[in-house]
This record gives structure tokens, C-alpha cells and sequence, in this order.
């Protein structure tokens, strides 16, 4: 179990790493379906783990973290929903 969390803790890290990596670098938009999707699962993961070692505070963070990407992709499939006739 111990090994499992920590896979998916460090799992989290890349995720959320590499969407602000790629962002900068200009790779991908803020607006874009993998940023979103890379701070939803980086969000996740991290979540999980700091759940598993019950640091509240870090795991509101994150759960915070995932939601904000949630909304924002919600958001852009509405946009898309209202230009299809």
C-alpha cells in the first residue's frame, strides 16, 4: 500500500509539473482540454495521498486544485455545446 501511494503521490507531482511546464514553454494553451486534464489528475493524485497521511489542509488544496479544473473544463464544453446548431 505504502508503495501504491507513493506512486500515485509522485504521479501527481509530474502531472501538475508538466501542465505548468508545457504552459510556459508555450506548448499548450491555459484554455486547452490537456492542461485541464493534467491539473484534474495531478489534483487527484495529490489528493489522494494526502488524504492517506491525513494532511487536511494539503488535500483541500488539492481537491480545490482539481475543482477549479473541473469548472474550467465545464465551461469550455458549454461554450462548445452553444456553437453546435
Amino acid at each position: 500500500m505504502k508503495v501504491a501511494m507513493s506512486i500515485i503521490g509522485w504521479s501527481g507531482v509530474v502531472f501538475c509539473t508538466l501542465a505548468y511546464l508545457f504552459l510556459s514553454m508555450k506548448l499548450i494553451r491555459s484554455d486547452s482540454f490537456s492542461f485541464q486534464a493534467l491539473n484534474i489528475l495531478g489534483g487527484l493524485c495529490l489528493a489522494i495521498t494526502a488524504l492517506n497521511t491525513n494532511d487536511l489542509p494539503n488535500a483541500v488544496a488539492n481537491v480545490l486544485w482539481m475543482s477549479i479544473g473541473l469548472y474550467a473544463l465545464s465551461k469550455q464544453f458549454s461554450k462548445q455545446d452553444q456553437k453546435v446548431p
